[in-house]
């Protein structure tokens, strides 16, 4: 049932740590460098989006922070106003590598800190370095908060033997076709908020005919009917489009709720299938 209901496009969820974060946001991932970048992600902030999610690999970092400089400016924001997530790619896992890293991409963006910063995959071996890094950001105060990315329960625990921190975040590819449940319930007992990447299943889901009926007999999109059902459950969620329409689309979520019958629906779709890498078996 109904875990958690954002009211509208601003509202937030506390992290560990006492950081809140809000529960939409607009990801960048293959996003060129470049005015449609930029357009983006100004349009995402002129229309009330407050978290923007990047990371090192996707080589826009440069665009965001000039979206983000000119954004503040135009719309009379401050910083503080903001939350900037980006993470550390798999070259850069290691103690002094992570923190040169980190210091890179505030250099690209253009930021003096970040919100939150993620190691991007559980690289074998490496991701322990890294986490050190992290904590010695995050005691430092030059992080806001810390977390990880595409880990499973396996990582996480390995992760929380030697952490002195726990990771606030876990941002994983979820959708419902890749409803994560275990890994869920295993984030929610240790306190770690679940985030979904690619929770549209990069336009996968959209001729799906359970969710087309649901979307029918709500009067919205079967996007916004996804993203809802995010919000329900409790899982921060960042749709990546460029598109301002489809911007302003995935963000009007606030006017409808999903009923128990069709959160059910939904959770019944789940069929374990990636559209990314699988955490336990990449190669890069």
């Amino acid at each position: 049932m109904t875990q958690h209901t954002a009211q509208h496009l601003q509202d937030t969820t506390e992290l560990q740590g006492g950081v809140k974060m809000p529960w939409l946001g607009l990801g960048v991932f293959q996003v060129a460098d470049g005015e449609e970048l930029v357009q983006a992600v100004k349009s995402a902030i002129a229309h009330g989006y407050r978290s923007i999610d990047t990371a090192a690999i996707y080589q826009n970092e440069r665009g965001v922070g000039q979206a983000i400089a000119e954004a503040l400016a135009e719309n009379g924001l401050r910083r503080e106003d903001l939350f900037i997530t980006s993470k550390v790619w798999n070259a850069d896992l290691g103690y002094e590598e992570t923190l040169a890293a980190y210091e890179a991409s505030l250099e690209r963006l253009g930021l003096d800190y970040l919100d939150l910063y993620l190691i991007h995959w559980p690289v074998k071996d490496k991701y322990k370095e890294a986490w050190r890094a992290l904590e010695t950001l995050y005691k430092a105060g030059r992080v806001k908060a810390v977390g990880v990315s595409n880990f499973q329960i396996h990582h996480l625990e390995e992760l929380l033997k030697d952490a002195e921190i726990r990771p606030a975040v876990n941002q994983v590819e979820l959708h419902p076709y890749l409803s994560q449940q275990a890994l869920r319930s295993y984030c929610r007992e240790q306190g770690i908020q679940i985030e979904a990447w690619s929770p549209l299943m990069q336009g996968g889901l959209f001729d799906q005919p359970d969710l087309k009926s649901i979307a029918a007999r709500a009067g919205k999109s079967v996007a916004q009917v996804i993203l809802r059902w995010d919000l329900q459950h409790g899982i921060i969620t960042i749709p990546k489009s460029t598109k301002e329409l489809r911007i302003t689309e995935n963000a009007a979520l606030f006017d409808f709720e999903l009923s128990a019958e069709d959160m059910a629906v939904i959770d019944g779709l789940n069929r374990g299938q990636r559209v990314g890498p699988d955490p336990d078996n990449f190669d890069f």
